[in-house]
Formats: structure tokens, sequence, C-alpha cells
């Protein structure tokens, strides 16, 4: 099978300024393509950093990705470094030249200065990839059967690069094989319990078909793959293990489909064409950018109230200012409140409110830490729960957004199965 390494340059991804989202996005869409990433390396904007990740990726893989180091600033060194690995000299590109110029004139509207210019200049023994997003081309060189892309760290110009040249090419290059993947997503139960549960029938798996467990924040992923060249018979064989997969699960089975909790919850809500609404004290606000991520999302969700201090609970969800008092802003009685509250202000049919302690400071003897009151429901039911999380600020905020949309789920499903 045909593997891949990527390579990512750039100080900034190793001191945690930057976070690698290329990485991740360009293994996806190379699993897609059949292509097995077997290595991912960051390194920093060092020569003899990055020669030495070009000849140890070398050594593993058919295909080597790299992407940073390739604009017009002293660090980026990754062009002249691949001019030398290669055993090339750098030449001006007419169509990069043109590129940039382009880009500069049209698009920016600002003049050139001659290290803009310098970025139409490739290494003679490269095929040159226009950059149609930006002005540093991209380069592929090929050397003993390898081949090696490099493109710009920008993730909208390396996508592009990718999605209109690098994938259709490799597969010109190279045959790759169908990798087949079918993933559900569980919520309210542990990945050691639910490989427990299904430990039989992971044992029972053939070997070339393998089960994961991808947990996150209150919710297990279980992905099934197989790889081969018939296409129809891994997905007959792959369909029909995950379909008693599904069954071992049924119990905590949010979704038969690779998607998020919110995504499931904006189909929910689209196939019934209802609309929902927040209102958020603890979270800030998570819960509302959950959502509406999804494009779309205006389909089926109005709007929130973000009401972190008692004065905007009483203004804005008519929480009544003696109940703040005396129960305080954590409490059963509150969220109840905030939910009428935002049904009533925003209209919608369906409603999730929040409160909460998120820490690291705030916590009560009563009310520690990680003490969190959900509220759905719409305007004729109000249901509520009580959790507490142990962790630290953001972890705690993610998992209540998590745990109050799997509860509205189960509640409209509920509502919707019995009118």
């Amino acid at each position: 099978m045909t593997q891949a390494s990527i390579i990512t340059i750039g100080d900034e991804l190793l001191i945690g300024q930057v976070v690698d989202t290329n990485s991740t996005w360009m293994a996806q869409q190379l699993n897609k393509a059949g292509i097995l990433v077997i290595r991912r390396i960051a390194v920093g904007d060092v020569w003899e950093d990055i020669w030495k990740a070009l000849d140890e990726e070398n050594k593993h893989a058919d295909i080597i990705l790299i992407t940073g180091g390739l604009g017009p600033t002293a660090d980026d060194i990754t062009k002249p470094l691949l001019n030398k690995y290669f055993g090339g000299k750098l030449v001006v590109d007419e169509g990069a030249l043109q590129n940039v110029k382009y880009f500069f004139e049209k698009v920016l509207n600002r003049p050139m200065i001659k290290r803009n210019l310098q970025q139409a200049e490739v290494p003679d023994v490269c095929q040159v990839i226009q950059n149609k997003r930006g002005t540093a081309p991209g380069m592929w060189f090929e050397k003993d059967g390898k081949v090696f892309v490099s493109m710009p760290g920008v993730p909208f110009e390396m996508k592009g690069m990718m999605d209109d040249y690098v994938i259709p090419e490799l597969s010109t290059h190279f045959i790759f094989p169908h990798i087949i993947h079918r993933t559900l997503l569980t919520a309210g139960v542990g990945e050691s319990f639910l490989a427990e549960q299904i430990k039989d029938f992971e044992n029972a798996l053939p070997t070339h078909v393998k089960l994961a467990y991808l947990p996150n924040y209150g919710m297990v992923r279980l992905r099934l793959s197989s790889v081969g060249f018939d296409r129809i018979a891994i997905e007959k064989e792959v369909n029909n293990l995950f379909e008693k997969l599904q069954q071992l699960v049924k119990e905590n089975l949010v979704t038969n489909e690779d998607e998020s909790m919110e995504k499931v919850i904006g189909n929910l809500l689209i196939a019934r064409n209802k609309t929902m609404c927040t209102a958020e004290s603890c979270t800030g606000g998570y819960i509302a950018h959950l959502l509406t991520s999804i494009p779309g999302s205006s389909a089926f969700y109005d709007g929130s109230v973000v009401s972190y201090s008692y004065k905007a609970k009483e203004d804005l969800l008519n929480v009544s200012k003696e109940l703040l008092q005396t129960k305080g802003a954590v409490s059963e009685e509150v969220v109840i409140e905030m939910a009428k509250g935002a049904l009533a202000a925003i209209q919608s049919n369906y409603v999730i409110a929040v409160s909460g302690i998120m820490g690291p400071d705030g916590g009560m003897p009563d009310k520690p830490v990680g003490t969190v009151w959900i509220a759905v429901g719409n305007s004729n039911k109000i249901e509520t729960q009580k959790l507490y999380f142990r962790f630290d600020r953001e972890r705690n905020t993610q998992l209540t957004a998590t745990n109050a949309l799997n509860i509205l789920r189960k509640f409209i499903l509920a509502d919707t199965a019995n009118p």
C-alpha cells in the first residue's frame, strides 16, 4: 500500500503559538484517496533539522508532503533547502511571476518589492504548482520513485493545491487501494465499558478489519476500517459488521454517521421543521458557537442569550432577583427560569439553558467547582439535570456543552415520539 509522510515546518508549531491543522486536514484527504499516512513530523526553521527530516521520511514513505517555510522572509528556508537537496538552481518561473504580480496589483492593490518577486523563483528540477490563492508556488519533486511535494503553510493556500493538483496528480503516479471506514457515535458511556460490552465482537473481527475507539468529551466514536482493491467486497463486509456493532451499542448510540453531536441535533430539528435557542451562563456562548459552526444552521438555530451576570439574567431572561439571591445562579430553579425566559424572548420550539461553576475558582462547599445545572425543554415541559465535572475550566465547559446537547437530543426524540 502506498504510504505517505507529512512534514510541517515552522518554529511557531513547536512552541505552540500556532496549532498544526494542516497535517490533520491533509491526512484526512489522503486517507479518502486511499493513501495511508504513516508518519507526521513537525520541525522548526532550522536547515539541519529540515534536511534530516527529508532523509528520514524518504526511508519510510513513497510520498512526502511538506508545508511551511515558503514565504518571503529570511526564516523561510524551505525553497533554498529543497533546491540544494535535489541539486537544482533557482530560476524565475514565468507563471509564478505573473501570479505574484496579479496578486499584488489586483487582489492586494499595493506595490511589490524585490522580496515579493523572489517568490517566483523555483528550483529548475521541480514541477511548479501554481498558487491560485496566494503568491508562493508549490513544488513537486521526484527522486528514486518517491514524490516530494512542498506547499505553503497557509491552510487556505495549501488546501487549494491539494484539491486542485496534488491528489489528482498522485493518482496518476500510484495505484491506490480503497479505504473504507464506518463510524458511529455513542454518548453517556465510557471507553472501557464499551470495550467490555463489545469484546466478543472485537475478538471475532477478521485481522484485516480494524476497530478504533475515539473518545472525546463524554462521547466515544467507534470506527470500523478495512483496506482493499475490491471496493464492493470490502464495503459489504464492513457494512455487515457495522450493523452488528450498532445493535451491541444501541442503548448509547447517538448516530451511525461520522458527525458531531451538534450536527445530529441540527438534523433532528430540520427533519421536524423545528428550531431551538440557548440561554448560556457558564458556557459563555460556547454551545451557540458549536451550533453555528454548522453550515446552514440558521434553518434550525434561532439565537442565544449569554447571561453571565445576575443583572443579565434578570434583564434579559426575566429571572427573578429574589430567586437568584435565595437559590443562587447555579440552581435548578434558575436554569428553569432561564429556559422559560429564552423561549419567551426568542420564540423557538426547544431550548437549552446552562448555569454552573467552571473553575478554577468560585466553588462553595455545597456547590464545588464543576457543578452544572442543565435545563432543556419546550413551552410545555422543562426537564433538568445536575452534573459534576472535575476537570479544568476548558474541559468543564466542553463537557457541559456536549452533555446539554445530548440531553436535548433525548428530549426531542421523546417529545416527537409521544406528541
